[in-house]
């Protein structure tokens, strides 16, 4: 499953602050040159033999969501001192949704490498990855998983709510939810900007159980953080305690070699996706679980994924799967280690962990326990008894599709409409208000050209938006298709991650407006209804989009080498391998 390279000859089996020595021909001097600038920090020569545990800190100010971390750190550092460990930070690339253009998925990829890359050249036995806001966990697990030395996820934690008026609201089920209103003229300009004051009043993640929550799901349910710490609050003292005994982990693991490759494994995959089914979690982690598991030589398959989909109930009554809790309320509930015990006869239980123990024997110690069911259900009495996420297949989408059947309109599963076609989101923007516009709530709204190869980079824009004229006349839900993504906190009946992309000049490049479309869930099926000999006239017309031959950078390296979504949206050449030092 894995193999090493990158090794150095240099220093090859020191531990602590003397791994990894620079080559200058000369083992000692290398030392001496080492010391001598640590000690300019004032450390001791006590100081630099204790196992080295680095922290990637990825605070900053363009990331609100990590706006607690400087004191959340602080925390990490003193359980990793008291467990006789010396703690060195460094900085990583922060993302952060909302102030990042064209989207923070496009620099997943950038971080992950960050990550792996400091992880591997600096001198640390073990690193502690703080996170939180949607891609920076996925990208520190990946950037970890290759990187080959032991590591454990902290998360930063979900927001706590607000309110508005009679409303309780939190980020960003609810940012949609009132957007809507005001689209549709039920708020006005300054009720709009009341709710904008309102919807995000603390520090940490979205409040519900969007890409960030459904993120440090999967990392607990891997076996990457300590358990039952994936959703305590960010604000709330126990996310403190939590990070102080991270670090006096972090300090265990460095003495150790229990590295990500033996933690995530198969099995640990596995266990991963059947809680983000059980979840109803985002969209976006089937392409972030999927990245992981390529990094060590691993396959998220969606045809398995749907045969996991089949057996795993939905047991999270979270929003935007339920109407009324949020994260505050799931981890009061029980949290995720309420959610696997309900799941335990379905899981591989002989996983490892990064507490060291395997997951059997973290759910047998777990009796007795205080569950609330109004917000997590068992498993013999399921919000909905089939996994919250669905893939598709068909004439339009031969490598996949994803739908989020838990936040969709059950009405709408089985359905054959006209496709009403946007060539862009230019397109999309420019028209999908026009009065004039030839749409109906039967038709499918179809997005082509915002895949991964795409100028738009895969934004979350999937959740598409329903015409003025139709939200006027009292429409809610309609089906929406395209190559991009949404986010984890979005609803309704949309069919995302559409692979091949149209850039790529897949099946979704060949749609026009007037073409019937066939959807059926319970068949798995995405079809687009065109004649043989009109779908051969239409594919001799398609010249997938070229890289811009000004692109340079980063944009080069992302247009010419990230895969399909069924691939986990990763680089080509960053797949399976660890490469340790």
């Amino acid at each position: 499953m894995s193999t090493s390279g990158g090794k150095s000859d240099q220093g090859k089996g020191e531990r602590g602050f003397l791994r990894g020595l620079q080559s200058y021909g000369d083992r000692d001097f290398s030392v001496y040159m080492r010391r001598a600038f640590a000690k300019s920090m004032g450390y001791s020569g006590d100081e630099l033999a204790r196992p080295v545990v680095g922290i990637a800190f990825t605070y900053s100010r363009f990331n609100p969501c990590h706006r607690h971390f400087p004191e959340l750190l602080d925390a990490v550092k003193r359980g990793v001192a008291a467990a006789g460990g010396l703690a060195l930070e460094f900085p990583t690339v922060s993302l952060h949704e909302s102030t990042l253009a064209p989207n923070s998925m496009k620099f997943r990829n950038l971080m992950a490498m960050d990550t792996e890359e400091m992880i591997r050249a600096q001198p640390m036995d073990a690193v502690v990855l703080m996170g939180g806001c949607d891609k920076t966990v996925p990208a520190q697990l990946m950037g970890a998983a290759s990187a080959g030395k032991p590591a454990i996820q902290l998360i930063g934690g979900p927001q706590m709510t607000s309110r508005f008026r009679d409303d309780r609201v939190g980020a960003c089920t609810d940012c949609r939810k009132f957007w809507t209103q005001y689209r549709s003229g039920e708020l006005g300009k300054a009720e709009i900007e009341a709710v904008e004051g309102r919807l995000v009043t603390t520090a940490g993640t979205c409040a519900v159980m969007g890409t960030a929550s459904t993120m440090a799901a999967i990392a607990e349910a891997l076996g990457m953080t300590l358990p039952g710490t994936a959703a305590i609050p960010a604000v709330h003292a126990d996310r403190l305690r939590a990070a102080e005994a991270t670090g006096a982990r972090a300090v265990a693991l460095a003495r150790s070699d229990l590295t990500p490759d033996r933690i995530i494994t198969a099995g640990a995959i596995e266990n991963a996706a059947r809680v983000l089914l059980a979840l109803g979690g985002s969209t976006n982690g089937v392409i972030h679980l999927a990245a992981i598991a390529g990094r060590l030589g691993l396959k998220l398959d969606l045809v398995r994924l749907n045969e996991l989909s089949d057996t795993t109930p939905v047991l999270a009554a979270v929003k935007p799967v339920g109407d009324q809790f949020y994260m505050e309320d799931f981890f009061a509930a029980g949290g995720i280690g309420a959610v696997l015990r309900e799941l335990k006869e379905l899981l591989h239980l002989d996983c490892i962990t990064v507490a060291g123990q395997t997951l059997g024997e973290r759910l047998a110690a777990d009796t007795g326990l205080y569950v609330d069911r109004r917000v997590i259900k068992s498993a013999a009495e399921p919000l909905e008894p089939q996994g919250g996420l669905v893939a598709l297949f068909g004439s339009l989408a031969p490598d996949g599709a994803i739908l989020k059947r838990s936040a969709a309109t059950p009405e709408l599963f089985e359905k054959t409409g006209r496709a009403v076609v946007f060539s862009s989101l230019e397109d999309l923007a420019a028209r999908i208000d026009d009065p004039a516009l030839d749409v109906t709530a039967d038709d499918f709204i179809v997005l082509q050209n915002a895949g991964p190869r795409s100028s738009a980079a895969m934004p979350e824009a999937g959740f598409l938006p329903i015409p003025k004229k139709l939200l006027a006349a009292g429409v809610n839900d309609m089906v929406r298709i395209s190559d991009a993504r949404m986010s984890g906190t979005a609803y309704g009946t949309i069919v995302l991650h559409v692979a091949p992309e149209a850039a790529l000049g897949g099946p979704l490049a060949l749609v026009r407006s007037g073409d019937r479309i066939r959807l059926s869930v319970g068949e798995r099926r995405l079809d687009l209804l065109v004649e043989e000999a009109e779908w051969n006239r239409r594919r001799g017309g398609i010249r997938p989009g070229a890289s811009d031959p000004m692109t340079r950078g980063y944009d080069k390296l992302f247009r010419e080498s990230v895969m399909q979504a069924p691939d986990g949206c990763d680089f080509d050449f960053l797949l399976g391998g660890v490469h340790s030092q």
